[in-house]
C-alpha cells in the first residue's frame, strides 16, 4: 500500500485520517478540498484540478482525501493501490459535523485560502450552503456510490478497506502505520 484514496462523507473524518496516516508515513498528502475551494468559496475550474492532482499522483508513495467525484476522481482511483472509505453511521458523522462546524463558526478558523464557515449558513435549507444538510443528505448517496464502485470490474487493482466505526479507524491505522 503506497498510493492511498480516502473517501467517505462530509464529517467522516477524511481529513484527519490522511493527515494522521501522512505524519506517521511521511507520504505525500493532499487534501482536495485545500485545492477545489479558492479564495472567497471560489471552486477551482477542472483543468487546475486535474493538473494538481497529476502532479501528486506521479509521486510513488501519496495519500489523497476527498470524493470529487466528477472532477478528479476516476484519475486518483486509476493511480492509487488502495482505498479508504470510512463508512460511518450516519448519527456518527452528523454528530461530528455539527460540532465541527459549530467550532469553526464560533472560531471563525481559516480553512482554505482565506475561506471560513459561517455560522449563518447553518440556517439555509440549500445543501450547497448548508455543510450540515449537506451530509445530511449525502450520506446515503455515498454509501450508494462507494459500495458500486467498490463492486466495479474497473476497480478492481484496488485494495478496498471499508471502515464503519471510529474504533475500526484507528485499528487500521495502527496496523498500516504504527505509531512511533
Amino acid at each position: 500500500m503506497k498510493r492511498f484514496v480516502i473517501i467517505g462523507a462530509s464529517g467522516s473524518g477524511k481529513t484527519w485520517l490522511g493527515n494522521e496516516l501522512a505524519a506517521r508515513t511521511r507520504y505525500l498528502y493532499l487534501e482536495l478540498d485545500a485545492i477545489f475551494w479558492q479564495e472567497d468559496w471560489t471552486p477551482r475550474p477542472k483543468d487546475e484540478m486535474e493538473t494538481a492532482v497529476a502532479a501528486v499522483i506521479e509521486a510513488d508513495r501519496w495519500i489523497i482525501d476527498g470524493n470529487y467525484g466528477s472532477l478528479v476522481q476516476p484519475m486518483v482511483l486509476q493511480a492509487a493501490d488502495t482505498v479508504v472509505w470510512l463508512d460511518l453511521p450516519r448519527w456518527r458523522v452528523m454528530t461530528a459535523i455539527t460540532r465541527r462546524t459549530i467550532d469553526r463558526g464560533l472560531r471563525r478558523r481559516e480553512l482554505w485560502n482565506g475561506n471560513r464557515e459561517s455560522l449563518r449558513n447553518i440556517l439555509r435549507w440549500e445543501p450547497e450552503d448548508n455543510i450540515i444538510r449537506w451530509a445530511w443528505v449525502k450520506h446515503p448517496e455515498y454509501r450508494r456510490q462507494y459500495a458500486a464502485m467498490a463492486a466495479d470490474p474497473r476497480h478492481a487493482h484496488l485494495e478496498w478497506v471499508r471502515l464503519r466505526s471510529r474504533r475500526q479507524v484507528d485499528c487500521w491505522l495502527d496496523r498500516v502505520a504504527p505509531k512511533h
